[in-house]
């Protein structure tokens, strides 16, 4: 009765925790939010024209004894006089590998939640949705060096491994892009795709080569840019004295005097990241953190669609070509970008 009682609870709440982040974060169980967001997603799914994503066409492959005979290619059969199964991407065992940024600005915030709790709950909401979909997922987290890593697996047991490595709370300090991007492309042997969920509020002197490096091995790259409300537009109520959460420095600061030369500086740093993904043909999505979790789900969804879409129309053609290329910077929020670490 208890079980049945939860679960009805969470039915009730996934439509509205969706929708409204701060609803989502009273939601105190990590599996639970992610559950709430997903069956939410669900929902609205249904109702959209994205109904039956999951049964995209990817291949072909040989028919074989046993196989359902519904799955033949008959027109394929016209041509070639040989039997051909069409292979969906419900049928393949993806690597996903989810890339979350722990360092200490992550823990800035402006609304009863800070980037971290959103992140990690945008973490857990995509390893939930992916194993539904049958897709292995792996998490690598980082700060100034690597920290949880644990390999891409479809098993029993693996789900509830990534949300205890994610319930663990922000330990480093400053954001060493670099490190989990190089150690990621020497461990992944398979490709596949992987999602960096990050401020990327760190100098990106070597971001386009190690971004390249992924690229250049056959991986899909997707960054999802979580930023606070408060980074996207100074709104300090006046002069007051703002500390680097990664560095420590303290910095009297005048919002009214500091205005715009930090909206110039915020700027640049997005023009510069949308400049190196547009380069690569890595998908960037712009988060804020009051912005629904089941957007960014959406977004993962749709683009993966478009270019399983894309992959299932050159069918066979491709089997031995390689990795397609992204194709550029997903539609977001497009609004930020910024100076290192928040104010407190």
């Amino acid at each position: 009765m208890a079980v049945s009682a939860a679960s009805a609870n969470i039915g009730r709440a996934s439509d509205a925790a969706s929708h409204d982040p701060h609803a989502l974060m009273r939601i105190k169980n990590l599996q639970l939010r992610a559950r709430a967001v997903v069956e939410g997603f669900y929902t609205g799914l249904h109702r959209s024209p994205f109904h039956g994503f999951s049964v995209e066409f990817s291949e072909y492959r040989p028919y074989t004894p046993g196989d359902d005979p519904r799955g033949l290619d008959w027109k394929l059969y016209a041509r070639s006089d040989r039997y051909f199964i069409k292979r969906f991407e419900d049928e393949t065992n993806r690597h996903v590998y989810l890339v979350l940024d722990r360092s200490r600005s992550m823990g800035f915030g402006t609304l009863e939640y800070d980037k971290s709790q959103y992140a990690v709950t945008l973490a857990a909401t995509l390893a939930y949705f992916l194993t539904l979909q049958r897709d292995s997922v792996g998490l690598l987290t980082f700060d100034e060096s690597v920290g949880e890593f644990v390999p891409a697996r479809q098993r029993p047991g693996h789900f509830r491994q990534l949300m205890v490595a994610l319930a663990r709370p922000l330990a480093g300090s400053s954001t060493n892009l670099d490190v989990p991007l190089q150690q990621l492309a020497q461990l992944i042997a398979k490709r596949g795709l992987v999602i960096l969920i990050s401020d990327l509020l760190a100098p990106l002197q070597t971001l386009q080569r190690n971004l390249g490096l992924l690229r250049s091995r056959g991986h899909e790259v997707m960054i999802l840019r979580t930023l606070d409300p408060g980074e996207l537009q100074l709104s300090l109520p006046g002069p007051t004295t703002v500390r680097d959460m990664e560095t420590g420095r303290e910095l009297y600061l005048d919002p009214d005097a500091a205005r715009e030369q930090y909206n110039q500086n915020f700027s640049a740093h997005r023009q510069q990241i949308r400049s190196i993904c547009d380069s690569l043909g890595v998908d960037l999505y712009e988060l804020p953190t009051d912005q629904p979790l089941a957007d960014a789900l959406l977004h993962v969804v749709s683009n993966q669609k478009q270019r399983s879409g894309r992959a299932g129309r050159r069918g066979m053609i491709t089997r031995g070509a390689g990795g397609s290329r992204a194709g550029g910077t997903g539609g977001g929020a497009g609004r930020a970008s910024g100076s290192q670490g928040g104010a407190t």
